[in-house]
């Protein structure tokens, strides 16, 4: 049988490293569409009071980013290019987190197998770092929007 022991070498750390980088970007993600979600809902005029939307808040933290892309679309004007980078992400980040090392166990074995993970991973992770900045200036350019209307009210 074949030794099935991790490779301890610098490489194998730049591996996992990249890995839970991947994973980190992901849950960035997920708060940016949770952070736009609640700012939408705010924006439509809802009155929430401040329990409300810590209930609210924490709810949507609880979700999936399935669930959260799902129910954004129904709420913001994302592009068509928006949203076929979501779905991209939202399959890529499900394959990386439920079957990348699976598929890919024996290629952690050669320094090779792990250069070529390590560069895949950091595509990924610089293409879900990329969108949550995106989606970071849409919750920045909505929350400045909602400040100024409140101001505009209170005057």
């Amino acid at each position: 049988m074949k030794d099935t022991q991790i490779p301890e070498s610098e490489q194998s750390k730049e591996l996992f490293a990249y890995f839970g980088l991947a994973v980190y970007y992901c849950q960035a993600l997920e708060q940016q569409l949770t952070n736009l979600l609640l700012l939408t809902k705010l924006s439509q005029g809802q009155t929430l009071t401040e329990a409300d939307l810590a209930e609210l808040y924490q709810r949507k933290l609880s979700n999936s980013l399935g669930q959260l892309i799902k129910e954004i679309q129904h709420h913001f004007p994302f592009s068509e290019e928006d949203t076929r980078q979501l779905q991209a992400v939202w399959k890529q980040r499900n394959h990386i987190v439920h079957d990348y090392f699976k598929e890919r166990i024996q290629q952690t074995f050669t320094p090779a197998g792990r250069a070529q993970m390590i560069r895949e991973l950091k595509r990924f992770k610089n293409k879900a770092r990329r969108l949550e900045v995106k989606l970071q200036s849409y919750c920045t350019e909505m929350y400045t929007k909602l400040g100024n209307e409140e101001e505009s009210m209170t005057t």
